[in-house]
């Protein structure tokens, strides 16, 4: 949401060589809102299309026509699509974020882009425990740190790309009851 010196979000194909073996995936998900749509493309050396159209192939049989033309109308209204996108985007992390930091024991800090606010739950060791906890006892959705990374066991990330800006709210307002039923869970080594 901090604007670059070229209006895009950085990437790896604006440092790589001409001959490096660079694999770029791009997705709708992200940009348009479209998560789950599984559309997207790749931007690669043209040697190395034949041998990814094979592992494509098997992986991938083909995008439902509506997600095609939706990201065809993506595509024709970017200039139009991206700056609401964009500014919708960062209510919502302004809005969760402060939430989060207001809450005793959570380190987050603002991500600069993307819909995703990725937190430390101080007493909490295991992820995946705390997140199921939290979806039965508190009706909170959160993905564990590490199905990203064994290193990002005892996170837990947000995605904050909702319609409500509201809904965050609530969900801050669950997560703030179900920790103060805790005791704020401080040491309990879930």
């Amino acid at each position: 949401y901090e604007p670059t010196e070229n209006g895009c979000a950085p990437s790896f194909l604006d440092i790589a060589a001409p001959d490096d073996r660079l694999v770029v995936a791009h997705s709708f998900s992200k940009s348009f809102l479209m998560t789950g749509w599984r559309l997207g493309w790749l931007v690669m050396p043209p040697g190395m299309t034949h041998h990814m159209s094979k592992l494509v192939e098997f992986n991938t049989s083909c995008a439902s026509v509506f997600t095609q033309r939706a990201g065809i109308v993506a595509l024709q209204r970017t200039d139009e699509v991206t700056p609401r996108v964009v500014a919708h985007l960062k209510l919502c992390r302004d809005t969760l974020v402060p939430l989060l930091q207001s809450l005793p024991g959570i380190r987050v800090e603002a991500a600069s882009g993307g819909m995703y606010a990725f937190f430390q739950l101080e007493g909490f060791d295991d992820s995946l425990a705390v997140a199921k906890r939290l979806v039965a006892e508190a009706g909170v959705g959160l993905a564990p740190g590490n199905a990203f990374a064994p290193e990002a066991q005892g996170w837990l990330r947000w995605c904050f790309a909702s319609k409500d800006p509201a809904r965050l709210v609530q969900g801050v307002d669950r997560l703030r009851t179900w920790l103060a039923a805790q005791g704020r869970g401080g040491g309990s080594g879930i």
